[in-house]
């Protein structure tokens, strides 16, 4: 079937939510009176909403594209991250929670330096602020070379329209604009999803039962392999690494942390938490099993050679999906950026104002925070929008690799360090930083002896030391330097004086305080 052109419905349906994004923006124009108000309007958003938001922030257009790419090309085994999150966060959400809204006052970063003193605040916000605008930057890129293919629209046009609204959007109505778009934005990607999903299933030979028999003989299915070999990707190395990404997203990560503080109460954000991932799970597993689903229907109608697994699903919904089902799933697409983009933007700017503009001038008033904060949200967009039109002019993944090598090496251990100082009173800030400077000095070692670089057969090491190089998966690379801070970190802070540590900064104090609450209650 030859691809089609998109209908004029289809162009209103993603007009009309382009438009509805920039209206809420609008509408929550003339609330942000304070850097409160804007960066987190706090108790005047409901706990579903927040959830949605969660769960918008989580799913970003990538998922749309990798999802469905990864079910396609191989099995189930991408989903084992996603899995262990609501695992870790059924552990760690009743105080994870409350510490940050009694502790901090908007950077989730303001709980480092309290723990650990400033070069801790420093680090992490910097990574923060490298690993967000590679994120950014990625999404861009990404959502304009799937819309381009898609619509035959120019990349670069498609990448500054994108961004003027998503900046447009978070600089007018602030946090809660970004939340309230987010729900609208949800809703799209739930039905995009369900929608598409439906449809490719009846579009199959012998219906969705064909889907299971044709997956199961063709090793699609399952979570394998399942060796105890950290060498390659396996179960057991993804299991792992889930857990420190669940850590890290929901215990140090600014657009988390950021909801958190948004709602009413304590009880409020933790049933948001548990509802945005509650709806994200089975989302993420939804377009896995699209891609699953449209292995199979490939099976039955064989693709035009040389198409990539990650193109595989636009392919699809532009060949095979009707008028409006079209535009529905393009805005929906269009929607997960901007969802994720429009989070990153405000919890970068709150980051700025908080971690630097405020220890650069800390006598500045609540109105020059706001207008700081306003301003790093423009520069914010604008720098993501030319990140992401620098990898269209690179052509490769050069550019790409230098983003992800700064990510790879300044934002390792960041889990580490809050795994620390929650459970350790001994650990210090002496101690702290031999752990980070090992942790830096590692993750440098293990991504240059174990990354490749060049074009086919010339592709070479950046670092080439034989057998003493990093030899196991990249994916093991931040799960080391977690445990590298924790354990280096611990043992150096043994040779320091024991800091004088509150307790409302540590899990043991946490504890504490719910035990005398339930006696007091008995």
């Amino acid at each position: 079937m030859q691809k089609q052109t998109l209908h004029l419905v289809d162009y209103l349906i993603v007009a009309a939510a382009l438009a509805t994004s920039l209206g809420i923006g609008l509408g929550f124009r003339k609330k942000n009176h304070s850097t409160q108000d804007y960066f987190i309007s706090k108790g005047s958003v409901p706990s579903w909403a927040i959830g949605m938001s969660l769960m918008a922030t989580l799913v970003s257009s990538v998922t749309f594209l990798a999802y469905p790419g990864e079910g396609y090309s191989s099995n189930w085994i991408l989903l084992v991250q996603g899995l262990m999150v609501p695992v870790v966060l059924l552990f760690m959400v009743w105080f994870i929670v409350p510490l940050y809204r009694d502790v901090i006052g908007l950077s989730t970063y303001e709980y480092f330096e309290k723990r650990f003193g400033l070069f801790a605040r420093m680090y992490s916000s910097i990574a923060f602020v490298l690993t967000h605008f590679s994120k950014m930057g990625t999404v861009f890129f990404l959502l304009a070379l799937a819309l381009s293919n898609m619509t035959g629209a120019n990349t670069f046009a498609i990448i500054w329209v994108i961004g003027f609204v998503v900046i447009a959007i978070t600089l007018i109505g602030g946090i809660e604009a970004v939340i309230w778009a987010d729900v609208i934005q949800g809703f799209l990607l739930i039905a995009g999803g369900v929608v598409s999903f439906v449809i490719l299933l009846f579009a199959l030979k012998g219906g969705p039962a064909e889907v299971w028999h044709i997956a199961e003989a063709n090793g699609k299915t399952g979570f394998g392999p399942y060796d105890i070999s950290f060498k390659k990707l396996t179960f057991i190395v993804m299991a792992i690494n889930g857990v420190f990404y669940a850590i890290q997203k929901y215990g140090t990560d600014q657009t988390m942390v950021q909801r958190y503080l948004t709602a009413k109460s304590d009880k409020s954000a933790i049933r948001a938490t548990l509802l945005g991932v509650g709806l994200t799970v089975p989302l993420w597993i939804l377009f896995m099993f699209i891609g699953t689903a449209l292995f199979v229907f490939y099976r039955q109608n064989p693709l035009p050679a040389g198409t990539r697994p990650d193109a595989v699903f636009p392919y699809f919904i532009m060949t095979n999906l009707p008028p409006g089902v079209v535009g529905l799933i393009l805005a929906a697409l269009i929607s997960a950026a901007i969802s994720s983009l429009g989070s990153d933007l405000n919890c970068l700017g709150a980051v700025g104002v908080e971690d630097f503009y405020k220890k650069l001038k800390p006598k500045s008033t609540d109105l020059q925070n706001l207008r700081a904060g306003r301003w790093i949200v423009v520069f914010g967009g604008i720098g993501a929008v030319l990140i992401a039109t620098l990898y269209l002019l690179a052509g490769d993944e050069g550019v790409l690799g230098i983003v992800f090598t700064l990510y790879a090496i300044f934002s390792g251990g960041i889990a580490g360090i809050f795994l620390l100082g929650l459970f350790s009173s001994r650990a210090n800030k002496q101690g702290l930083l031999i752990g980070v400077i090992v942790c830096v000095l590692f993750t440098a070692y293990a991504f240059l002896s174990s990354t490749k670089i060049g074009l086919g057969k010339d592709k070479h090491l950046l670092l080439d030391m034989g057998k003493y190089g990093f030899k196991q998966h990249k994916y093991m690379l931040g799960v080391y330097s977690h445990l590298i801070v924790i354990g280096v970190g611990y043992l150096a802070s043994l040779f320091f004086p024991k800091a004088n540590v509150p307790k409302n900064l540590l899990f043991s104090g946490w504890l504490e305080k719910r035990r005398t609450i339930n006696k007091e209650r008995f």
